[in-house]
């Protein structure tokens, strides 16, 4: 994970996602670099957009939360109806008490 934050810091700081930059960074934040792992990742990233990328991962993530907020809303209406109903209930329970 440590790599791919490391590329990511290079792009948010403007400088180019190579492997002699991405070493620099790891090896700045204590990481012991694996080779392999540094050529794959610049690799992986050759042609791809970061800003587009990130664009569409927070378009996905809050797409994805929507479902979730609604069914959230939907549970706390049902709660407060119910309460509705049971202090209703009650209500009508006291009064019958009152007529014996």
């Amino acid at each position: 994970m440590e790599y791919i934050y490391g590329a990511m810091l290079l792009h948010k700081a403007g400088k180019e996602v190579n492997e002699q930059n991405v070493k620099k960074v790891l090896e700045a934040a204590g990481v012991k670099v694996e080779e392999a792992r540094v050529k794959a990742l610049v690799s992986a990233l050759d042609g791809v957009n970061i800003d587009e990328t990130i664009k569409e991962a927070s378009a996905q993530q809050m797409v994805a939360a929507a479902p979730a907020q609604t069914a959230q809303a939907s549970k706390k209406e049902e709660k407060k109806e119910e309460d509705q109903e049971k202090k209703a209930e009650e209500a009508a329970a006291g009064l019958g008490s009152l007529f014996g």
